[in-house]
């Protein structure tokens, strides 16, 4: 019996975009049928990339477009709300780039949205469903090396400053938290859940935005160490330290990679998984297998998960004085 073709809509035609449109085209059973952009010229273009079948210049157009099944949406973090509740009332299930949107007012809204009208809603925080990230989360929770006594995660690059770039710009949520800070976060809370207290320290740009965050989580026998920058290159590694070993997911750990294993004795074996994408495929097939199911939220990426994420990302920006309105 075959499975249903998905047809998916895109919303914002960046990099992300791209990356995520080059994997919807290894997945079987699924289609990129229409992409829409600021600009109707920049959503051709794609859409002869990816050979979409429909190019819009406005977003309203897409929704309401009734062959889509799925939209993706890629468009900067302040829009996420907006344009979700935008596909929801068009009845179209909806994919929307981490983070689900700027705190936890707008999640909720967005998860209430869905849940009214009965359409799958999910955060698309593909590190979850990729199997190295599986792995080491099935290792630690069957105490492979013992209990966790310290995680270390952290994620930095070093972009050229330009204000008037998405990653720097403030109001749309730019910055070193929202934009790869969340991935540290997100790795401390699956492994750990939610810690006993939090402290945090930042740097700015002038404008206003993060350009580095220091973040403890602490727990009753266990400590997180945690960190984003815009301003350094560092591993981008994640590594949890056990009683009787660590457990290291080699740079850049939120995206395919290998898992070291390194016991007691300091003996060490390196874990490769078989990736053949760039590693959105795994969350897509997860999707479309939500729709054929007729499901509302998943059971992986679950509206708690999401809502634990973002909370957690509000009460770090509390602590350092990070306000986007």
């Amino acid at each position: 019996m075959s499975l249903r073709t998905i047809k998916w809509g895109i919303i914002g035609a960046g990099k992300i975009a791209v990356k995520f449109a080059a994997d919807l085209d290894k997945v079987p059973n699924a289609k990129l049928y229409a992409i829409a952009s600021r600009t109707l010229e920049k959503a051709k273009l794609f859409a002869l990339e990816f050979n979409a079948d429909k190019a819009y210049g406005d977003y309203e157009s897409l929704a309401s477009d009734s062959e889509i099944d799925a939209i993706y949406i890629a468009t900067p973090h302040s829009f996420h709300k907006a344009h979700t509740l935008l596909c929801l009332n068009h009845q179209k299930s909806v994919l929307c780039e981490k983070p689900f949107a700027m705190d936890l007012d707008e999640v909720n809204e967005m998860i209430n949205a869905s849940k009214t009208k009965e359409i799958l809603l999910m955060e698309a925080l593909w590190t979850t469903f990729l199997p190295h990230f599986q792995y080491v989360q099935n290792l630690l929770s069957q105490k492979h090396f013992g209990e966790i006594i310290r995680v270390e995660a952290d994620f930095g690059f070093h972009p050229k400053y330009d204000e008037t770039s998405r990653l720097f710009d403030k109001s749309v949520g730019g910055g070193s938290l929202l934009d790869i800070g969340i991935y540290p976060v997100f790795a401390a809370l699956s492994i750990l859940g939610k810690p006993n207290g939090i402290e945090a320290k930042a740097e700015f740009f002038s404008e206003g935005s993060d350009s580095k965050c220091d973040i403890i989580f602490k727990y009753d026998n266990a400590i997180a160490h945690l960190k984003s920058t815009l301003i350094e290159e560092t591993k981008t590694e994640a590594i949890f330290h056990c009683e009787n070993g660590i457990i290291k997911i080699n740079g850049r750990f939120h995206e395919p990679s290998s898992v070291v294993l390194i016991d007691k004795h300091g003996i060490s074996e390196l874990k490769t998984f078989d990736y053949k994408t760039i590693g959105y495929s795994y969350e897509i097939e997860h999707f479309n297998q939500l729709i054929r199911d007729n499901k509302i939220e998943s059971d992986i990426m679950t509206f708690e998960r999401s809502q634990q994420l973002i909370k957690t990302l509000d009460n770090i920006r509390s602590l350092i004085g990070l306000e986007y309105q």
